[in-house]
């Protein structure tokens, strides 16, 4: 794709029922990711709809189409509401290397911030270096949690 996220892409709040999510989701699951799958269970299902405190899906427009989805949760792994969690986070083929799954990650940070002292994710092993650019520190032997983010509120 190229060029920089800040020309032609919009983030938004997103609900995993708007048009062009299955289309996305469609996509991860054939990739071998299965967390937007799992986004729309936990949606469908009530389960997981962002609606608690700090809590935000976020989707990633190029024009009409849904280009990226990220969300942001209390994290539900730990004790406390304190902890928040990168969660879902998935850019389709086509957007990817144009700077859009940062644009996400830097959404969720920014409003991580507000809501938590701390901003977890357990990632797989090829999105470490990008997590790490971004400022998450690896984690050793947290079962899951593999990178962390510290706010700093009187840490």
């Amino acid at each position: 794709m190229g060029g920089t996220p800040e020309v032609g892409y919009g983030i938004k709040r997103l609900r995993p029922t708007t048009p062009g999510f299955d289309r996305l989701k469609d996509e991860s699951r054939l990739e071998g990711y299965w967390m937007l799958v799992r986004l729309a269970d936990g949606w469908a299902s009530g389960r997981n709809k962002f609606l608690k405190r700090g809590e935000a899906l976020f989707g990633a427009w190029h024009g009409a189409e849904l280009a990226g989805v990220c969300g942001l949760n209390i994290d539900p792994y730990v004790e406390g509401r304190d902890q928040g969690r990168v969660r879902h986070l998935f850019v389709s083929a086509p957007h990817r290397r144009a700077g859009l799954g940062r644009m996400l990650v830097e959404t969720v940070i920014d409003r991580a911030r507000r809501y938590f002292t701390v901003l977890n994710t357990r990632a797989p092993q090829e999105a470490f270096g990008f997590y790490e650019r971004l400022g998450f520190r690896r984690v050793e032997g947290e079962e899951f949690v593999t990178h962390r983010m510290v706010f700093g509120k009187g840490n």
